[in-house]
């Protein structure tokens, strides 16, 4: 007998550390992120009001990459993972792209957490890790088939990666994750004693 995994959901990693100057260019990520953590009063106002440790710039700007020069830099580096991942997927994109439709900036306080989610309306998405303290929270992705087990016994502590109901996934600095906007994802409370840096964006089809 043979078994045959079926409509696998891939999830692709990468990091942007093996590239030449990473850490200076990480510092200077760093910098712009707390940048406008500490300029961007409509962003600080919206976290408040939606309940978000700490900041995060996904409702109030939204011209990330013309805004600083490290943010079109990132750019250009996510645009040449999204198209492997493309491919990988082997997506038929004819006459469209696949176009960076947002990036936005996440700092998570310690304890903080965000509650699982999609990204609707997107096709590809991600997020690019730029400070990591021990402690700091995973990446907890969801089996997209868990609610129809219905009755289905729960996976055993020693079950294999791609039959577990949730994975997390520890980043790095430099760290990039991308995976199928409509995968459920979320972030666990932040157990690190300091702030976790993180950039999260969509690509949509064009």
């Amino acid at each position: 007998m043979a078994l045959r995994p079926l409509f696998a959901t891939p999830i692709y990693e990468a990091s942007l550390s093996t590239n030449r100057s990473f850490e200076n260019f990480n510092d200077e990520l760093e910098a712009a992120c707390r940048m406008l953590a500490e300029e961007d009063e409509a962003g600080r106002a919206w976290s408040k009001a939606h309940g978000y440790g700490g900041y995060t710039s996904y409702a109030s700007l939204n011209d990330l990459p013309q805004r600083a020069s490290v943010f079109g830099e990132l750019k250009r580096r996510l645009d040449v993972h999204a198209k492997a991942f493309a491919a990988d997927l082997a997506f038929d994109l004819g006459a469209g792209r696949l176009k960076l439709d947002s990036l936005w900036v996440n700092v998570l306080k310690p304890g903080a957490a965000h509650s699982g989610h999609i990204h609707p309306h997107s096709v590809i998405s991600g997020t690019v890790y730029v400070r990591t303290p021990p402690g700091a929270s995973a990446l907890k992705l969801e089996d997209p088939r868990l609610p129809m087990m219905m009755a289905a016994p729960p996976r055993r502590a020693d079950a294999p990666e791609a039959t577990q109901s949730f994975v997390y996934l520890t980043p790095a600095a430099g760290t990039v994750f991308m995976w199928e906007s409509w995968l459920r994802h979320e972030v666990p409370a932040n157990a690190a004693k300091s702030e976790r840096i993180s950039l999260s964006f969509n690509y949509g089809w064009r």
